[in-house]
């Protein structure tokens, strides 16, 4: 399954390792990036692959973990819900 995970909050060092090493540890490969500070907010939208045996709510209830404590608000949703959602 692919999906969208977004970061938003305020900029801070470590955003981008930790948010990463979860995914990786979860089995979830990035497939794109993009990430940009304006002012001191901080954002980051990237497009994933989760492995065939990998839970979307173990992923979720880690990157919701990993926001609490850092202080940013991560969303997960599936690619083919977020394209649907975004279609004119």
């Amino acid at each position: 399954m692919k999906a969208v995970v977004t970061v938003m909050g305020i900029d801070r060092p470590g955003i981008i390792a930790k948010v990463s090493t979860s995914l990786f540890e979860n089995g979830v490969n990035i497939l794109d990036i993009n990430q940009t500070i304006m002012q001191d907010i901080f954002t980051m939208v990237m497009l994933v692959k989760l492995g065939d045996d990998t839970d979307p709510a173990v992923v979720l209830a880690d990157l919701d973990k990993i926001g609490s404590e850092i202080g940013v608000d991560i969303r997960m949703q599936n690619e083919e819900i977020f394209n649907s959602m975004h279609r004119i």
